[in-house]
């Protein structure tokens, strides 16, 4: 299987495994408090779909910082790391302002968008733009590397996803 085979079925995956999340959740569990997160469900299942919003507007900064010379974006994501701090508050209070638009109701077609214009847009990345890369500041999340290729940028999703996904506490997801 190739990479795009692979990044397509990875999406996919997913897509699927979300539909089935948001299947689960009871009723008077949307509001109850996650593990190890100060997110509701709600919020953190609206956080997971916004992981791969994020990475069509990362797939655009790679495409260009990836033509310039590495300083360019290692200086930048210098910057990025010194403003972790402010960054991890806009990240969990976004992430709750944005859940309450996105919300139950809202957040499957959302993700289903989402995936969608990322399956397009990887169809059409040739080998050259899926090598290219550039810095990223590791402070703000986890899964971020000093340096990321396209390629790595179109599968951090996933890791956050499933990262995220064992933080959600649903009565009926044992073993889902």
């Amino acid at each position: 299987m190739n990479d795009r085979a692979a990044l397509t079925a990875e999406l996919e995956r997913a897509r699927a495994d979300f539909h089935h999340l948001v299947s689960l959740v009871g009723e008077d569990e949307w509001d109850s408090a996650t593990a190890e997160t100060r997110w509701t469900n709600e919020q953190l299942l609206f956080h997971m779909v916004f992981g791969y919003m994020v990475v069509l507007r990362l797939m655009r900064l790679v495409r260009i910082f990836g033509r310039l010379p590495d300083a360019f974006s290692r200086n930048y994501a210098r910057m990025l790391n010194a403003a972790a701090r402010p960054f991890h508050l806009v990240n969990y209070y976004g992430t709750c302002l944005a859940a309450s638009f996105y919300n139950r109701n809202r957040m499957g077609r959302r993700m289903d968008r989402t995936i969608a214009s990322l399956r397009r847009r990887i169809a059409g990345l040739d080998d050259d733009a899926l090598r290219r890369g550039m810095f990223f500041p590791t402070r703000w999340d986890p899964y971020f590397r000093g340096y990321m290729s396209l390629a790595d940028v179109c599968w951090y999703p996933g890791r956050h996803y499933d990262h995220h996904r064992r933080q959600l506490r649903l009565s009926k997801m044992t073993g889902a």
